[in-house]
């Protein structure tokens, strides 16, 4: 990573850390994720490695001070390469008692504890659903005084009065004040960690420049927190986390949203074509359509239509119009769009279908992640309609899968659906600039001439436009309304093959519908091979796709460590899906395949393929922690030993 901040040199009695895991946890008016992000940016400009967790509530307005109000993030800095935010923190920065009451089972056991303890009141400890004690007043215990944190190291810290001392000689309300606490801990967390301070000083003059009192309270409460550290005692030793070593490089902090729609732009850049995106807000991919929307200097059109419907008609009619037609929703969305998405399977037009997943069925969980909806993406059509389906496995593959969803629509002319999830979409982390010399060029040739010689009724030669005269690919031409001679009717009615009339007669449906699936299964031939990595004498394969690319990585560089045989591979293309990999499932003799649903891959592989996978499922809202699927690794090495075993012992038990 280059640099770009002078980093300070570490002083006597600082203890070097190889990563640091921080959860800030608070009420979701407290500023938590912007707390997370700043001490995310400056790791990330200090030069660490890192990922990070967003964790929303569910509930936009969930009452202030209740478990279900509580946001957090959470963010793995590290000095040398990462993949995962952590299985549990080793710091917890809790604002108020229902974040403590939310969270304190994350946290590691000896791990930090930072509390304000000046929201620990009785109202704090009633609206948290802390309980009485047994005594004749039935009064509430507080956690502070009740010894149940005696395992774990705890800095009390009055954040709030503190914060309001620094504030008062600014003359800045007391309500308005109270809002700058979340810089406190930031600063205070700043100092224990050795994070520079001056890019978040910047940063807050920046930010807060249309209001110079908010700017002031905002400082004075970051530096109020990071002479906190330097002043008292409950805090004995700063830390250091080094910079990480990664390849020479610009770099930059990025989510996969961001990352996704950077990478739609750069799609529409290497196609030549403008894009249009027709999108209706929703949870969690409406900062695709928020980023696009900055970037009209690249050819980019949105439009926030009315509903979800609209935006996916939107997308199609400017695919028809010769643009890069895109939409971006969630799981609730691909449902009311499918019957759109079967219209373009008919008149085969490239059009991108981006679904962010979350938590369901119906409005399910809206700020959690889950990786549910590929039954949905595979089959969830009317008729038999096969598609392309494309899964991003971390948020800066996010940008490449985006170009990749991109080609293939524009390939084959077809509609492509791009997976990702809310923990994608929300999480970060360093990505190096790529060369664009090395990006692909996805361009395709817009038909401008006759393609086919008929007859007239007079039985003489003519030329004419044939809307389904297919390539070597099976795909269309595609020909924009305006072009001279190129009128051509599309719609939902079944089409001849090559002159696109209406034909109902069952011998052209069913070849229709061959060449169709014959289409996408051609997706194949640019598949490249699947790459294995770890032992290659290990009987465990560990498969995957999407986002448990990152805890199935860090739990198999475990295992192996720790000296158990085991390799893993990880899937982007679903369907089709890579032409070896029936053949490389057949290999091992145990494949387990953790998803964050109920086992659809695992079902599809077994159909696909007959072969025998075991399912590591959760569907709690959750990402993967490591220590989950290591627990999976070593279940599928000892059910080979006792089978091997029983084998030897003549299949006596």
């Amino acid at each position: 990573m280059t640099d770009t901040i002078d980093r300070p040199d570490t002083t006597d009695g600082d203890r070097i850390l190889d990563h640091l895991v921080v959860r800030f946890a608070g009420d979701s008016g407290d500023g938590m994720q912007l707390t997370g992000d700043r001490f995310t940016s400056v790791s990330a400009s200090f030069g660490n490695d890192l990922s990070t967790l967003p964790d929303f509530p569910a509930e936009i307005r969930a009452p202030a001070g209740t478990v279900n109000g509580v946001s957090a993030f959470q963010v793995n800095i590290a000095d040398h390469d990462i993949t995962t935010p952590g299985d549990e923190p080793t710091v917890l920065v809790a604002m108020n008692a229902a974040a403590l009451k939310a969270d304190l089972h994350r946290l590691q056991p000896g791990g930090t504890l930072i509390v304000n303890k000046d929201s620990f009141g009785e109202r704090d400890l009633e609206k948290a659903g802390y309980a009485t004690d047994s005594g004749p007043n039935g009064e509430l215990v507080s956690p502070l005084d009740d010894g149940s944190l005696d395992g774990y190291r705890v800095i009390e810290v009055p954040m709030t009065t503190l914060t309001l001392e620094v504030c008062e000689p600014l003359g800045v309300k007391a309500r308005d004040a109270e809002r700058s606490k979340n810089f406190f801990a930031l600063g205070l967390v700043s100092w224990m960690y050795t994070r520079p301070i001056e890019p978040t000083e910047e940063w807050i003059e920046e930010k807060f420049s249309k209001n110079e009192q908010v700017a002031a309270a905002n400082k004075a409460a970051f530096r109020a927190g990071f002479n906190f550290g330097e002043t008292t005692e409950a805090v004995a030793h700063r830390y250091d986390v080094r910079p990480a070593t990664l390849p020479a490089g610009e770099y930059t902090s990025i989510t996969g949203n961001t990352a996704l729609a950077w990478g739609l732009i750069a799609a529409g850049q290497l196609a030549k074509l403008p894009i249009t995106l027709g999108s209706y807000p929703i949870t969690p991919a409406s900062d695709i359509l928020h980023e696009l929307s900055k970037h009209k200097q690249f050819g980019v059109r949105t439009v926030q239509a009315e509903d979800e419907i609209a935006a996916v008609g939107v997308a199609l009619g400017a695919a028809f119009a010769g643009h890069l037609g895109i939409t971006t929703t969630s799981g609730p969305g691909v449902a009311l769009k499918s019957e759109t998405i079967s219209l373009g399977v008919a008149i085969e037009l490239p059009l991108l279908i981006i679904d962010i997943q979350r938590g369901g069925p119906s409005t399910g969980l809206p700020t959690k992640t889950e990786a549910s909806d590929l039954n949905m993406a595979l089959y969830g059509r009317h008729g038999e309609s096969p598609l392309p389906v494309v899964a991003s496995y971390s948020p800066a593959h996010c940008f490449h899968a985006a170009i990749e969803a991109a080609r293939i629509a524009l390939k084959y002319r077809t509609p492509v659906i791009l997976l990702s999830d809310g923990y994608l979409a929300n999480g970060s982390e360093p990505w190096k600039l790529p060369d664009i010399e090395t990006l692909p060029d996805i361009s395709v040739p817009f038909a401008t001439e006759m393609n086919h010689v008929g007859t007239d009724g007079d039985g003489e030669p003519v030329d004419e436009f044939w809307p389904y005269l297919r390539d070597e690919n099976l795909a269309r031409p595609w020909a924009i309304p305006g072009t001279p001679g190129l009128m051509h009717r599309v719609g939902g009615l079944e089409k001849k093959d090559g002159t696109g009339n209406i034909d109902y007669t069952p011998e052209n449906h069913e070849l229709m519908t061959e060449l169709r699936a014959a289409k996408v299964a051609m997706v194949a031939q640019d598949i490249p091979a699947t790459v294995v990595e770890g032992d290659e004498d290990a009987d465990v394969l560990v498969l995957g796709w999407g986002s448990t690319w990152a805890a199935i990585d860090a739990a198999v560089q475990r295992r192996r460590r720790a000296g158990v045989k085991v390799a893993k591979a990880h899937i982007v293309h679903l369907s089709p899906l890579p032409p070896d990999l029936g053949d490389l499932l057949r290999r091992y003799k145990r494949v387990i395949l953790p998803e964050l649903n109920r086992g659809q891959l695992a079902h599809h592989l077994r159909g696909t393929f007959l072969v025998d996978i075991t399912p590591v499922t959760k569907v709690q809202g959750l990402p993967f922690k490591s220590r989950e699927i290591e627990a999976a690794i070593d279940d599928a090495v000892a059910s080979l030993r006792s089978a091997e075993q029983h084998e030897q012992n003549g299949g006596v038990s």
